[in-house]
């Protein structure tokens, strides 16, 4: 759509002008054509008016002949041809408007009138027209720098949305892959466990999956996953592990990411509980304040632990997602020393993209 006639205030403002150009064109009038004022404002003001509209089409005329992929000689034949023709139609309708005024008795003499100032009205169409296409010409630019930004900033939701997707896609093969060595270790020595354990990693990758395949859920939910997670890991523990949680009403009620907390717990117990000879509790505290949650994931560990060291795929992927859905709203802090390892996060209340 043409951008002015989209908007009745730069519609507005746009006749304004025309408006007061035809103020000038009948001080023109006035002083060089003959005309009393009552008769050139008669004249020329109204026919201000329509030539503005009529200078509407120099829109297409841009869109026609565009700057960037246009020669100047293109540019320049096809403008001023523009001009030309629109001011011969200006002129045509100044002539009918000349004898419409002509026709009543106080206004007379306007058809000799026009004639004599028909070579003035000529140069000043050609000259509007000319204006107006270099007005269209800027607004074609900015136009065009507006769809580009709005184009980056879709190509950006994009991007971010599959690096989300991607991300999401690599927790539960990560999951997986230490739920199978579970029930390898449990198959023969603990048969019925590792029965049990199959049907409970049955229940949580369905639940996990249906929570995943959403932008938000709620950080009860969240929860809900986490402890389920933890009743699989608990098969293999027994007492070595446990788990305690405290989280207020607000913090629940939060919209987070899916699957957030899966890495942090899974590797709360993986990199933590199972490197403890007597194992320890899991502890997680969560709290919206000042229009910000915080969760804070905290975990015993054996300093002297010659076991296997993670590869941070858990703690990365949740710093990556953090980053794809947040930007700088977020973060995650890592607290190692001693006997203990703690995950900090703290989450905006509006995030900006799924």
């Amino acid at each position: 759509m043409h951008p002015i006639l989209s908007d009745w205030r730069r519609l507005l403002a746009y006749l304004a002008v025309f408006e007061l150009v035809g103020g000038f064109l009948a001080l023109l009038q006035v002083l060089n054509g003959g005309f009393t004022w009552i008769e050139a404002v008669a004249f020329a003001v109204p026919l201000a008016a329509l030539y503005g509209f009529i200078c509407l089409g120099a829109f297409w005329v841009c869109r026609a002949a565009p700057l960037l992929t246009s020669s100047l000689t293109t540019v320049a034949g096809v403008q001023l041809a523009s001009a030309g023709l629109s001011a011969s139609f200006w002129l045509l309708a100044s002539r009918g408007w000349a004898a419409f005024l002509d026709r009543g008795e106080w206004l007379p003499g306007m058809i000799e009138k026009q004639r004599t100032a028909a070579p003035v009205l000529f140069g000043v169409g050609v000259l509007l027209f000319l204006l107006a296409a270099t007005l269209h010409y800027l607004i074609v630019a900015f136009e065009a720098s507006r769809q580009a930004e709005r184009d980056a900033l879709q190509f950006q939701v994009l991007s971010r949305e599959a690096a989300l997707r991607a991300l999401r896609a690599q927790i539960h093969p990560h999951f997986l892959f230490n739920s199978l060595n579970s029930i390898n270790a449990l198959i023969t020595a603990r048969p019925e466990e590792a029965r049990r354990l199959c049907l409970l990693l049955g229940d949580f990758l369905r639940r996990s999956l249906t929570l995943g395949g959403r932008d938000r859920v709620s950080f009860a939910e969240e929860l809900a996953l986490a402890e389920d997670l933890l009743a699989i890991e608990k098969v293999r523990f027994g007492e070595r592990l446990r788990f305690e949680c405290r989280a207020d009403d607000a913090a629940r009620s939060w919209t987070v990411p899916p699957l957030l907390l899966q890495p942090l717990v899974e590797n709360a117990v993986t990199h933590g509980i199972a490197q403890c000879l007597d194992g320890g509790t899991v502890r997680l505290d969560a709290r919206a304040v000042d229009g910000r949650l915080h969760v804070a994931i905290e975990n015993p560990r054996d300093p002297d632990s010659q076991g296997r060291k993670g590869t941070g795929i858990g703690l990365e992927n949740v710093r990556r997602r953090l980053d794809a859905a947040y930007g700088h709203e977020a973060s995650l802090r890592v607290r190692s020393g001693g006997d203990s390892f703690r995950v900090d996060l703290a989450l905006p209340e509006a995030p900006p993209v799924g």
